[in-house]
């Protein structure tokens, strides 16, 4: 098939009529473009991801548009993150684009990259991470994997969409320095690594501004700054002037709106023919990303069987050890009893617009008869009672832990307790599992308790059991992927992206979150999950990156290829590592940053770097990571860019940000200066911390210091030369000139002269 050339596309919209450019504006249906026959210019599909299509069965004419196909379930972002490896993202990209192909699905509408802001948020299950630069580097893996078959992406929701509570009409209330360090650093890294077809738009405000009414967001920082070249999207019902986020930058609305806000643009076009040239470029950017679709076309591949083993795979990697007492990998000779529903009906991803219809889900039930596996069965609870015990199930479960010698107790949330549209009330597993845990303590002490859910649990009775495994929102074959690591047979090796707190009360957003009608302050800043955490040095139930395996590493010889490095240099840092276990295993080493030159607040350290590799018992295997200025840096508002001032930080080795093994120093030269023009209220202290300056102030202040030091022995006690120093760096040049000094006006106009002069 020929490939529409730019020319061409340019030429095709020449040709179009006024009407038929505002009709490319907004959907056909809830999942189609609109088409122009008489140009040959044909409608494609979207579909709903990130980790299964939930495409709607056209098949059927009375289906409605959440009525979907039979399709693959994969482990949901809650899930993958805990990889912590790119690879993984990359082998579920590859695996959907190829479904897609089959399906004629032009974009899968994900990856979520929302940041994990409070563990409250309802839709967590499909965000990736509390940490930007993972969420980045992973959906930037899934993005260009996807994409190589000319299947898009949707990355979403752009941005600062942190919660369900009125999604639609609250306001994300947030300092730029916090934007850009958090929350849309994700957007940023898989922008500038991948080219993500398009950007779906939030539907929330931002300081009081639509997201798809922001010039700011959508043209000046993601297409002139970032250099973004596809589409944005809004989310499904979030346009809300569509003249005004045409110029904004908003390209597509979905789904349709019945033409009602193309004509709105039409005559807002007929009334200023300049929107037309806003228009034309809108229009470029829809064909260019519906012929990319359409002018190649692949056989692509949707093999249930396949598949359902790749998502088996997927998962063994994400799980998570939490705990292990040394009762797993588990014995054969053990007696063993297995108890709650969610053994024989796994909750295998989250609810909402990313539900997967699939046809084939092994429970751990079925995946342990399978392996052969011996035990004895109780269900304990019912998924759907979260209250209410049911005395019979319970004295059943009881029985059975009391007269075996290891219990597998399956635990979870159910879809009621965290889902798109609302947002979770507290952080608690359902009442009647916690009540049937507490019971089983106290006739068995070899416990091993199964999470499937797809956020934070607090786990009260975590003291009193042998082993915790973290299965997440697994995807369909959970069931064979939990038994595979509690026999031994798969090594685990997933950590966790993001924090497990000891109490809701102790999380960063706890004051602000979906507290307000109106407006969500972001008012802990760039303290953001183990930002927050370490920084405080709080006790946590398990931290950012943690996660156990049935091996043991050793991490030795951390060296730099130099020493320091300056602006436009790149540095690498090299790592050893080793298996001192009995059994293969996979680690997921992780660098962490922490900046000592004092200049602004930081957090007390920040993820970098992360490589996952696979060591055979004894094998010693070298890690590398690459650093540059942006490792180190933080978003100076006043120069408006990415500063990492001159001095020492510390590189950090770890297995998670609590476990640091390895530092080394590491030193910096920056030829950025913060002063950038002298006014009368620039600061001593600023004037003292630049080279080019600090000579000259320095020298005045000096100078007068000396003419004015006769005080009496009163005065000595009440202003100590400590005290002095410390007021005169907050000092603005104006009070020198008007008190202490008593400058001339002839001397005070010297002064700010020379200083102009030394920053030209």
């Amino acid at each position: 098939m020929a490939v529409h050339t730019e020319k061409e596309i340019k030429e095709l919209i020449k040709s179009m009529t006024l009407e038929e450019k505002c009709s490319l504006l907004s959907g056909a249906d809830y999942w189609h473009t609109k088409s122009i026959e008489r140009l040959g210019i044909n409608p494609i599909m979207v579909s709903d991801g990130p980790h299964g299509l939930r495409k709607q069965n056209l098949e059927k004419e009375e289906s409605s548009a959440n009525e979907s196909i039979k399709a693959i379930c994969f482990p949901a972002a809650c899930a993958t993150a805990s990889s912590f490896d790119r690879n993984v993202l990359k082998k579920l990209g590859d695996t959907l684009a190829k479904e897609c192909q089959q399906q004629d699905v032009s974009t899968i509408l994900g990856p979520a990259v929302n940041i994990k802001r409070s563990p409250l948020c309802g839709r967590n299950f499909e965000y990736i991470s509390e940490d930007p630069y993972l969420a980045g580097e992973l959906a930037a893996s899934y993005i260009n994997s996807v994409q190589s078959h000319h299947v898009g992406t949707s990355i979403k929701h752009f941005a600062l969409n942190n919660q369900e509570f009125r999604r639609l009409t609250a306001s994300s209330n947030c300092d730029e320095r916090t934007m850009r360090e958090i929350y849309l650093t994700a957007f940023e890294k898989a922008v500038k690594q991948s080219q993500p077809a398009t950007i779906m738009h939030s539907y929330n405000l931002i300081n009081h501004a639509y997201a798809g009414e922001s010039k700011w967001l959508l043209t000046d920082v993601l297409r002139r700054e970032w250099g973004f070249k596809g589409i944005v999207m809004s989310d499904w019902g979030a346009v809300n002037d569509r003249v005004k986020g045409l110029s904004a930058g908003q390209d597509l609305e979905m789904p349709s709106s019945r033409g009602i806000n193309d004509k709105k643009v039409e005559e807002a076009v007929k009334k200023n023919p300049e929107i037309e040239k806003t228009l034309d470029e809108t229009c470029e950017r829809l064909l260019k990303w519906i012929f990319e679709f359409q002018d190649n076309r692949e056989k692509g591949e949707f093999d249930f069987a396949k598949h359902h083993e790749i998502a088996r795979e997927l998962e063994e990697e994400c799980i998570v050890l939490l705990k292990n007492d040394g009762i797993l990998p588990l014995k054969k000779e053990t007696k063993l009893a297995v108890i709650g529903e969610f053994a024989n009906k796994p909750r295998i991803q989250g609810g909402g617009s990313s539900h997967i219809n699939t046809t084939t889900v092994v429970s751990p039930l079925e995946a342990l008869k399978n392996v052969g596996v011996s035990f004895e069965y109780a269900q304990g609870y019912c998924i759907d009672r979260t209250e209410d015990e049911d005395a019979a199930l319970v004295k059943e479960a009881v029985a059975l832990a009391e007269k075996c010698n290891t219990v597998i107790f399956f635990a979870g949330l159910p879809d009621s307790y965290e889902s798109e549209g609302y947002d979770r009330e507290h952080l608690n597993l359902p009442p009647v599992q916690n009540k049937l845990i507490e019971q089983i303590v106290k006739v068995n002490k070899n416990i091993i308790i199964v999470l499937q859910n797809g956020s934070p649990v607090l786990m009260h009775w975590a003291k009193d059991v042998k082993a915790i495994v973290e299965a997440y929102l697994g995807g369909e074959a959970v069931g064979e992927a939990i038994v595979n690591v509690l026999t031994g047979k798969v090594n685990p090796s997933g950590k966790l992206a993001e924090t497990f707190p000891l109490r809701l009360e102790d999380t960063p957003a706890y004051l602000s979150f979906s507290k307000d009608r109106h407006n969500v302050d972001y008012g802990e800043g760039v303290f953001v999950g183990y930002r927050y955490y370490d920084s405080r040095n709080m006790e946590v139930a398990y931290p950012f990156g943690f996660g156990l395996s049935y091996t043991t590493f050793e991490y030795t010889d951390i060296s730099t290829s130099k020493d320091s490095f300056s602006d436009a240099e790149t540095v690498t840092v090299t790592v050893s590592v080793k298996n001192t276990g009995s059994v293969a295993g996979k680690e997921a080493v992780q660098l962490y940053i922490r900046d000592n030159t004092g200049v602004t607040i930081r957090p007390e350290k920040e993820l970098k770097g992360f490589e996952k590799i696979m060591i055979e018992p004894g094998q010693t295997r070298t890690v590398s990571f690459t650093l540059d200025k942006r490792s180190l840096a933080w978003y100076n508002t006043d120069i408006h860019e990415w500063y990492a001032a001159s001095g020492e930080y510390d590189i950090l080795i770890g297995a998670s940000s609590r476990d640091i093994r390895l530092t080394k120093k590491i030193s910096f030269k920056t030829d950025v200066h913060l002063i950038k023009f002298i006014e009368p209220n620039t600061t001593v202290g600023d004037l003292m911390e630049d080279e080019r300056t600090k000579d000259i102030i320095k020298n005045f202040t000096d100078r007068n210091q000396q003419q004015n030091k006769e005080v009496d022995s009163s005065e000595k006690e009440a202003i100590t030369d400590k005290m002095n120093a410390e007021m005169l760096k907050g000092t603005p040049l104006r009070t020198l000139h008007t008190m202490g000094y008593n400058l001339a006006e002839e001397d005070f106009e010297k002064l700010l002269e020379d200083l102009k002069k030394a920053i030209q």
